[in-house]
């Protein structure tokens, strides 16, 4: 397989074969376009494809893509060491200056979402209220996978916070790779006792967003969170922190005694 040097949760997603032929072909025809540097590598890794008309339509799309767009992209800082090995082994190189460096796909061939959805005209801050949220629900509803996926990468908060939770576990997985997912929606995704263990596992492990007390702080009081992450992270909590979750009992019992000694020790 073409290693592209790049790890995001939908990628390792597709990765360890979790995702079914259907959205894999749609990736392959550049229909689940998330950052360009993450199709791209997303692109390289489904040339390895168990499925033959998989690996097909991947190669087709990577020879659509503009010989210029690709070398500008491969000119970028995100553009990792591999992707550029890999192309300049195709005989493309990075183009001689830095570019821009936007969130946009260098293809977007699919994944459209129906019109009347709108999607663009929507402000990122939906009304508050239950029948704002019911209609933004009731709209999901009527969506397939494949929609909810790109509606999780370009919707709006409001959509975001309703997908995350969604019963299947890729529509969640976009959500994070959504380009205008923010440090704020993060936290508030870290404290939902209703996401998957598995969107709170791939919070946990990334580092740009565990920078952050407020997410390892969420992730910790979270009774989802694996126990041994959030073991991990104890060791990050202020005493103030730590005495309150000696307490908690919404969280493991480990946790609890576990915060309990650290209180005691650092006295």
């Amino acid at each position: 397989m073409p290693d592209p040097g790049v790890r995001t949760p939908l990628l390792d997603f597709f990765r360890r074969g979790e995702v079914a032929r259907d959205i894999r072909l749609q990736a392959a025809e550049g229909g689940v376009a998330p950052r360009a540097h993450e199709q791209i590598a997303l692109l390289m890794v489904l040339l390895d494809d168990q499925d033959p008309d998989i690996r097909a339509a991947a190669e087709k799309t990577i020879s659509m893509i503009p010989r210029a767009s690709l070398e500008a992209f491969l000119a970028r800082s995100d553009a990792s060491a591999e992707m550029r090995e890999f192309f300049a082994g195709r005989g493309i190189q990075p183009a001689a200056a830095a570019v821009h460096e936007g969130d946009a796909p260098l293809v977007d061939l699919g994944g459209n979402l129906p019109a009347d959805l709108g999607v663009d005209p929507l402000p990122e801050e939906l009304p508050e209220g239950e029948e704002a949220r019911a209609s933004t629900v009731q709209k999901i509803a009527a969506l397939n996978v494949a929609q909810r996926m790109a509606l999780a990468m370009k919707g709006t908060r409001e959509e975001r916070a309703v997908l995350v939770r969604d019963p299947n576990k890729i529509v969640g997985v976009s959500v994070l790779s959504s380009p205008k997912l923010t440090e704020t929606e993060v936290e508030a995704i870290a404290k939902m006792a209703n996401v998957s263990d598995e969107i709170l596992r791939m919070i946990g492990f990334s580092r740009a967003w565990t920078k952050s007390y407020a997410i390892v702080h969420a992730l910790v009081r979270n009774p989802k969170t694996p126990v041994a992450m959030s073991m991990n992270f104890l060791q990050r909590l202020n005493d103030r922190d730590l005495k309150v979750l000696s307490t908690n009992r919404n969280i493991p019992e480990v946790l609890r005694v576990t915060a309990r000694k650290k209180v005691v020790i650092d006295k």
